[in-house]
């Protein structure tokens, strides 16, 4: 496979241009992190070479690519990390993708993520005893699945041919096609071809096998799905609290994982991010984090209210250095559908750290707003396998979600200026304001419980959901959606209006030139391309060929009104 080069790759961008600029637009770098006795976890390779990083960047990939829970075992071990970026800049690919990419996908321009393949060996040779190290594959793309099969193969072909593998992965990868939302790719990597699909924001949730790996034959390895993680494997050990949980994501509250190892947490800490889907998590979240990370004195502080975040950890440590947290989730290894059996009928709302070292569970004294489903916690009883169990889950949620943001979207689309409220004479009517008081009246009668059928405390919810991260994030990206629809009807309404000399004549000269400003303005904002922007300069032209000579002249003086009609 080393010697080989596969240029499967499918995508409309496919054209040759700047070195590893394609291998960019997926992959950041790819880094191989070791154990120095002097300096302990020690970037050792970083591939390309000229790849761009911060000192405080490379201190917490290098720390967050080694376990830090103690196992004497031979073993390789596979996770993800999320980390903050010193910039934040994406190529026109990538913000095309974060543009169509469905809503929940988990993609921020101010983070990275670090996918790990840590190997452990014991090795009397060495100081130690041991041979550690990690193949780190650092990626702007949330796109789990892929990646982690992506730094898998590059991982095992490093650690039994060394730095060859790596140049060798990262050529393959220099081959593949732009990353566009919707497009079907094969992706050839180290002598084998991964065909998936980009998601889009026109997808339908969860019409994919959620992450579902298949390898045909030759080489091939099918991905189903790239990022949606399987939710009920993930969360068993809380499913009879889901909804409590769901709650917790949905109003942003703290919530540490405490997990034996980061593979576990990251999965966890991945599933609750998604559990709110169509709607994106916009508070932070680290699906594993360690004491050495440079925002831990942040995040850990004991201030009166804990950080807005999800933490993934498994340093016992934590156990004391959050145990003020409100809200705790302490699992262990297993995912067997028997540990289903075993959850209490009831959260832990009192707890210390000698509670916290020997029991499992989820500690908190939230109380819901919503009763809880008796008819899911029973379908999620049934024997059943899990992937039946995973689809349920998340079609519940996905409902539950759409029905708690329908009466949101209806009480915003009424805010919107009405067409006969447009007029060319006036300014581009304004978006009237979100009133929580005046939201919450709509609900009677109209609320979630009627698409869902269950009941509570909707309105404590909404008030609760009002002052979190998500629901600013849902807004701003509504209102921009919204601002840029009352833009595109105020054009029509500009290029349909009949302006003729009898009109113009019964309007004050001033009216007349912010009417002109108005339609230049628009002109400038719109591609030369657009057959809009055409209708608009013709609209110009009929203005001043319908005013008398001397407005004419002054509109004519203004040089980028002259530029616009020449």
């Amino acid at each position: 496979w080393l010697m080989s080069s596969i240029c499967l790759s499918t995508s409309p961008s496919s054209s040759q241009g700047p070195p590893w600029s394609r291998f960019s637009h997926w992959i950041h770098s790819i880094c191989v992190v070791t154990f120095d006795l002097e300096l302990g976890q020690a970037l050792e390779v970083l591939y390309p070479g000229d790849a761009i990083l911060t000192s405080q960047e490379k201190a917490n990939i290098c720390y967050l690519a080694f376990p830090d829970s103690n196992n004497a075992n031979n073993r390789d071990t596979k996770y993800h990390f999320r980390i903050r970026r010193s910039v934040s800049d994406l190529s026109s690919f990538q913000r095309s993708l974060l543009s169509n990419s469905p809503s929940n996908l988990p993609l921020h321009p101010q983070f990275l993520y670090g996918f790990v393949h840590f190997r452990q060996e014991r090795d009397p040779s060495l100081p130690r005893g041991y041979y550690q190290k990690s193949v780190v594959l650092i990626s702007l793309l949330p796109f789990f699945h892929l990646f982690s099969t992506v730094v898998e193969k590059i991982a095992l072909g490093y650690f039994e041919m060394g730095e060859p593998a790596i140049e060798a992965g990262c050529h393959d990868m220099d081959q593949w096609g732009a990353p566009i939302a919707g497009h079907s790719y094969q992706l050839p990597i180290m002598g084998s071809v991964i065909q998936c699909r980009l998601p889009s924001s026109c997808d339908i949730p969860f019409i994919q096998m959620e992450g579902t790996i298949w390898k045909p034959s030759n080489g091939i390895i099918v991905l189903n799905s790239i990022y949606e993680s399987d939710i009920y494997k993930n969360l068993q050990s809380v499913v009879r609290h889901i909804q409590l949980v769901w709650e917790l994501v949905l109003t942003g509250e703290p919530l540490v994982v405490v997990g034996p190892s980061p593979t576990r947490t990251a999965s966890i800490v991945q599933s609750l991010v998604a559990i709110i889907s169509p709607l994106r998590y916009a508070s932070d979240f680290r699906p594993y984090f360690t004491i050495h990370d440079s925002e831990f004195r942040e995040y850990t502080g004991k201030s009166k209210h804990a950080a807005r975040v999800i933490l993934g950890v498994t340093n016992p440590f934590f156990v004391k250095a959050l145990g003020h947290w409100p809200h705790i989730l302490k699992v262990s290894e297993s995912t067997d559908f028997d540990a289903n059996e075993k959850q209490s009928e009831n959260t832990r709302k009192h707890w210390d750290g000698r509670i916290l070292d020997t029991k499992d569970g989820l500690f908190t004294q939230y109380k819901p707003f919503l009763h809880r489903d008796e008819q899911l916690i029973k379908k999620l009883s049934k024997d059943r396998p899990s992937s039946v169990h995973s689809s349920v889950l998340q079609r519940q949620l996905l409902e539950l979600t759409q029905s708690f943001m329908i009466p949101l979207e209806r009480y915003l689309t009424s805010l919107m200026p009405l067409r006969k409220e447009m007029s060319p004479f006036k300014s581009v009517p304004s978006i009237r304001p979100f009133v929580l008081d005046n939201f919450l009246s709509t609900l009677d009668g109209a609320g979630p419980s009627l698409t869902c059928g269950i009941k509570g405390d909707w309105s404590g919810l909404y008030r609760r959901f009002v002052i979190s991260s998500s629901f600013a994030d849902w807004l701003s990206s509504r209102l921009s959606s919204m601002t840029l629809q009352i833009k595109s009807v105020y054009v029509e309404t500009l290029t349909q209006s009949p302006i003729d000399k009898e009109m113009l004549a019964q309007k004050h000269h001033v009216e007349i030139v912010d009417l002109v400003l108005r339609i230049r303005q628009r002109v400038v904002e719109m591609d030369s391309t657009s057959p809009k922007r055409t209708l608009l300069v013709d609209q110009i032209r009929n203005i001043l060929n319908s005013v008398d000579s001397d407005l004419k002249c002054l509109l004519e003086s203004n040089c980028a009104l002259r530029d616009i009609i020449a």
